[in-house]
């Protein structure tokens, strides 16, 4: 998604835990400025300093990606409040708390924002042995509709995407079980798990002013999942 909008002329700021230097290297090799900011999302009280330092850096801010999320997989019966508060608060409550940030610096620039979460085939189905990050992405897809009521008339366009089964690290227990992954695969008619590059014309549609009049939307890019 990075690279997609550098594509389409953005210069980047990526927020990341580890130094992201083969994104850093495609986009700069494009043209456009990669800054990288080494921090956890999850940590509430650094998220100003995030925002504050993006701008800084590229003078104004015009498009959020709530992309961090991570899952734990167990059985209901044996899942931890550990496991259900590390998946929550980071899929979840930073999500809301990171889009604040970023609106007010839109309202502050008295300019048109675009926030696009990152939703899940779990924002619409129940899943298994994922009882919080389940929760977490509906709650992604119902916060992104009320975000959209309150900051439409600002011109803060809010929509999300929810990526079907993609070839992420997210993925790699599920596509080395063979029986889940026949599973999976049988259910998708395009026949083929996701891949990053799926998602390149969506970001940029919800980044750019073709989707002006379009809020609080959760674009299914899922191979058809959804339409079995």
């Amino acid at each position: 998604m990075a690279i997609a909008l550098a594509q389409a002329g953005a210069d980047i700021v990526g927020v990341n835990t580890t130094a992201p230097t083969e994104t850093a290297a495609t986009v700069t090799a494009l043209g456009r400025r990669f800054h990288a900011i080494a921090a956890n999302l999850a940590e509430i009280p650094g998220l100003e300093s995030v925002v504050e330092e993006a701008c800084q850096t590229l003078g104004r801010l015009d498009i959020l990606v709530n992309n961090a999320g991570i899952i734990r997989r167990e059985d209901a019966l044996n899942f931890s409040e550990k496991d259900w508060d590390d998946v929550v608060n980071l899929n979840l409550k930073t999500v809301f708390f990171l889009s604040q940030a970023v609106a007010r610096r839109f309202v502050a620039q008295d300019s048109p924002g675009k926030i696009i979460n990152i939703a899940s085939m779990l924002s619409f189905q129940g899943g298994i042995r994922v009882p919080s990050y389940t929760a977490s992405k509906s709650g992604v897809l119902g916060l992104t509709r009320l975000l959209a009521c309150e900051w439409a008339a600002k011109r803060i366009n809010v929509n999300a995407i929810a990526p079907g089964y993609m070839a992420t690290n997210n993925t790699v227990a599920l596509r080395a079980d063979a029986q889940r992954n026949a599973e999976i695969l049988g259910r998708i008619p395009a026949n083929r798990w996701g891949s990053p590059e799926d998602l390149a014309g969506p970001v940029v549609f919800l980044a750019s002013s073709a989707s002006d009049y379009v809020h609080g939307y959760t674009l299914a890019v899922d191979g058809g999942w959804l339409a079995r």
